[in-house]
């Protein structure tokens, strides 16, 4: 019988131990042909990745056992395949569905099927309850930490284009990348001229040589994100509220309030796309006879 692989390891753990998706599969496999189970295709995720992106893998997981007819799935710990309650439904309906279905938990020595005893039932349902607490309390502690960097003058992610992060883990801050501050400077003080449109700046600024972090073309709605950057002025925007930031300013705060009444039309430039031959001339009313 066919069996799927489900992996998931976080960055810390890899940092820490140097226990790598590799190893959680090669556990896997090996207890996978213990118990006679062929592997038919393994999905792995690492935690580093978005909440969102783990769902997609998840889903596409289920979703895939279900297409194949697949009916054992093997996981290292119940941690290891889900920390959210829709996940666990999701888990529990597709084995409500057929009694030949089973979830192997390798490290918790725990194998959920359709008939499993309530006493291994109540384990499963505990052991959710405590990766559910587990994420909350993460969560909780990354919210603390980025309400103390904002209040430190600090932005807890990623600048945006014409600054860098730099310094060690915890200690952080944020420095003018002088190239790109030059061209995001003059992003600014071209659209404040009132000679260039959206399309015209992103075009513009990428002949000048302004690319996102990973050296591709900035397109127009990431262009006018920018110009509706507070950051550029020493400021900062975290959850809906603006705060002021240690970091040098590329703009100054007038220039920024310019540019956001053109945005918002007040001060819209506008741009003659055609020359009318005729377009001066004034009617002239008919000669009496």
């Amino acid at each position: 019988m066919k069996s799927i692989l489900y992996c998931r390891v976080s960055s810390k753990e890899q940092e820490e131990t140097g226990y790598s998706l590799p190893a959680q599969e090669k556990l896997l496999s090996g207890y996978s042909e213990r118990t006679g189970y062929s592997v038919d295709k393994v999905f792995a995720i690492s935690e580093s990745a978005s909440g969102k992106k783990q769902r997609e893998v998840f889903t596409q997981m289920m979703l895939y056992v279900q297409k194949q007819g697949l009916k054992i799935i093997i996981c290292e710990k119940v941690d290891r395949l889900t920390r959210s309650f829709k996940d666990a439904v999701m888990i529990d309906e597709w084995l409500e569905e057929d009694e030949e279905r089973q979830v192997h938990l390798v490290k918790d020595s725990l194998v959920l099927h359709k008939n499993s005893r309530s006493q291994e039932k109540l384990n499963w349902g505990i052991r959710i309850l405590f990766a559910k607490n587990y994420i909350d309390n993460l969560s909780e502690e990354v919210k603390k930490g980025q309400k103390e960097k904002i209040a430190q003058g600090w932005l807890p992610t990623k600048p945006p284009v014409g600054y860098k992060t730099v310094g060690e883990k915890g200690h952080k801050i944020i420095l003018i990348e002088e190239e790109k501050a030059v061209m995001v400077k003059k992003m600014f003080e071209l659209y404040a001229s009132g000679n260039y449109s959206i399309k015209k700046l992103t075009l513009t600024m990428f002949e000048e040589g302004l690319r996102s972090y990973h050296g591709v073309k900035l397109v127009k709605s990431r262009v006018h994100r920018l110009l509706r950057e507070p950051f550029y002025t020493g400021k900062m925007r975290w959850n809906g509220q603006i705060y002021d930031g240690k970091h040098e300013p590329i703009i100054t705060q007038e220039l920024y309030d310019k540019v956001q009444n053109m945005l918002t039309g007040k001060t819209t430039p506008k741009l003659t796309r055609h020359d009318y031959l005729f377009n001066a001339c004034v009617a002239v009313p008919p000669v009496a006879g």
